[in-house]
């Protein structure tokens, strides 16, 4: 994803976010009170979850699911293994262990989230017998079923997923795939047997859907050149589970990317180029015919920002919050679409994120704090903030470090804000 900083003023954050709800922290503009907050995770071992969206918090709102790591600041091996548990809001933020995994990366995690549809069960990513695979695990009976495939994206219905090569991803674009397990195409520019699959996830029966071999001569690649090494990344089934949403995605000798938006129907077929130039970065499903995402050198705006796109080849496009909302955030939108969540990356001296909402309708930002980003947190071990909603849109939760603890995860009450 592309990192446009933009040049506002950061302010260093106040307060200690250790026990209970802390104390307000200054705001960077107005001085408004900004919403309580507080760390729900302690060393000294490191908490995080990941990508923005993905089901973190249970349909109560009172569990909070998140990944365990002893170490930072270096890629991931083979042998590490993490940690999945969840925190129980209601008993003092009590850590509560469900199982392991050795597939996982510092920004997607194992792709742990709550299934839908389901009160008490949960997925995530592992490797066994070397090979990805899959995990259901009810956290209350504690009865686990492994499927022979990873996940990527749960359709709304919780009966199947769409997925892709996490061996490819890894080759290609380090800290987003898993490692332990060689890509056998690595040395294919476009290969017909890798790309985006569907699973069902009663079964555990995986078909390829949209192969790389196909998706590389759909249409015009944007600076087609000799040796461009093609890869699926970034999957989203819409609302109603009717389409997804897939990133195509491809590499130059040089390490350059660009990238196209692409939809289709579970089965593969109806596939559309939404953002066809060849810059399509964070996105979210507005609604089953709307994406919010990001691009650049569209509408005369020459610079990356966000856009509205119909979900058709040609579709409309219109501008979303320009010289507001910050035009390079992680997006997501809370239940009915009026407010949108979103974040920074670091930003001025202090190296400050900052997660913010934005109402649609007045264009009105409200910041959610500032949290500092040290310098040794970069590249591929970096900690985005992610944030990450409640099912009710009351609470948000985001991955940020803390003073001698490193990676944790901090709880954010936004009731006062969005009402």
């Amino acid at each position: 994803m592309h990192q446009d900083h933009c040049d506002r003023r950061a302010v260093l954050r106040r307060g200690a976010l250790a026990c209970g709800w802390g104390a307000s922290i200054a705001s960077h503009a107005a001085r408004r009170e900004q919403p309580p907050t507080r760390v729900i995770t302690r060393g000294p071992r490191h908490h995080w979850f990941g990508y923005y969206d993905k089901l973190q918090f249970d349909a109560s709102g009172r569990f909070v699911l998140g990944m365990q790591v002893s170490f930072e600041h270096r890629s991931p091996r083979g042998d590490d293994v993490i940690r999945i548990g969840m925190v129980d809001l209601q008993t003092g933020d009590k850590w509560i262990e469900l199982g392991e995994s050795r597939a996982w990366c510092w920004q997607q995690g194992c792709m742990l989230q709550w299934l839908p549809g389901s009160r008490s069960e949960i997925v995530w990513n592992d490797r066994v017998s070397g090979r990805f695979v899959s995990h259901i695990l009810d956290v209350e009976t504690r009865r686990k079923r492994t499927l022979p495939h990873p996940v990527y994206a749960l359709s709304p219905d919780g009966r199947s997923a769409v997925t892709t090569d996490f061996r490819r991803i890894a080759d290609v674009r380090p800290g987003y795939g898993y490692n332990g397990v060689r890509d056998p195409h690595a040395d294919d520019l476009a290969p017909a047997e890798s790309g985006v699959f569907h699973l069902d996830l009663e079964t555990g029966h995986a078909r390829l859907i949209i192969s790389l071999a196909d998706m590389a001569r759909r249409g015009p690649i944007p600076n087609q050149q000799l040796g461009i090494k093609h890869y699926f990344n970034h999957l989203l089934y819409s609302p109603d589970g009717s389409r997804f949403i897939a990133l195509h995605r491809w590499r130059y000798p040089n390490g350059r990317r660009l990238t196209r938006l692409v939809t289709a129907r579970p089965d593969g077929s109806d596939l559309r180029i939404v953002i066809p130039n060849g810059y399509a970065s964070h996105f979210i499903w507005r609604d089953n015919g709307h994406i919010l995402a990001q691009s650049r050198g569209l509408l005369g705006e020459p610079n990356w920002n966000n856009f509205l796109f119909e979900d058709r080849e040609g579709g409309s496009v219109r501008a979303v919050g320009h010289g507001v909302l910050d035009p390079s955030g992680h997006l997501s939108y809370l239940p009915g679409a009026e407010w949108i969540l979103n974040d920074t990356y670091p930003q001025g001296a202090d190296r400050m994120q900052t997660p913010h909402l934005f109402h649609v309708e007045s264009r009105r930002r409200i910041d959610l704090g500032q949290f500092h980003l040290p310098a040794i947190y970069t590249g591929e071990w970096r900690v985005d903030t992610h944030p990450r909603s409640s099912r009710d849109g009351s609470l948000v939760c985001i991955d940020a470090p803390v003073s001698g603890q490193g990676r944790q995860l901090h709880l954010i009450d936004i009731r006062e804000q969005i009402h």
